[in-house]
């Protein structure tokens, strides 16, 4: 015999009275009513906008659409990575590559030629 305790653990759960399972049936009724009513009242209460003349189709945008996602028709979609280890090397790699650039081009705009020409020119418009 199991203690009073956990007995209700053991039992299975309690009965439900009649009452109760009216409630339930009513409560899905009333759910179930106010469902269809959403349904009948929503399209009517929709905005419509106002009717527009149909689009024509140019048939070279089409066709340069077309054009342009035809490499993605032959690229095969599954390129996963078979490894979280490949996955943050290539991160890494990209993270290196993305940071040189970075730097060249601070580098560049630092040393460009240009700019200190054109200021060694105003220094000496100022003497």
């Amino acid at each position: 015999q199991a203690s009073s305790a956990f007995s209700c653990l053991t039992t299975g759960p309690p009965f439900r009275t009649a009452f109760e399972d009216a409630m339930a049936r009513s409560g899905s009724i009333v759910l179930s009513l106010l469902a269809l009513a959403a349904l009948v009242v929503v399209p009517f209460n929709c905005f419509v906008g106002a009717p527009r003349a149909p689009m024509e189709i140019d048939g070279r945008a089409a066709a340069a659409v077309a054009m342009g996602l035809a490499p993605l028709a032959l690229e095969q979609p599954a390129s996963a990575y078979d490894s979280v280890v490949a996955m943050l090397q290539s991160w890494l790699v990209g993270g290196t590559v993305l940071t040189v650039i970075f730097a060249a081009a601070i580098i560049a705009a630092a040393a460009n030629p240009l700019t200190k020409r054109r200021q060694e020119v105003q220094n000496m418009m100022k003497k």
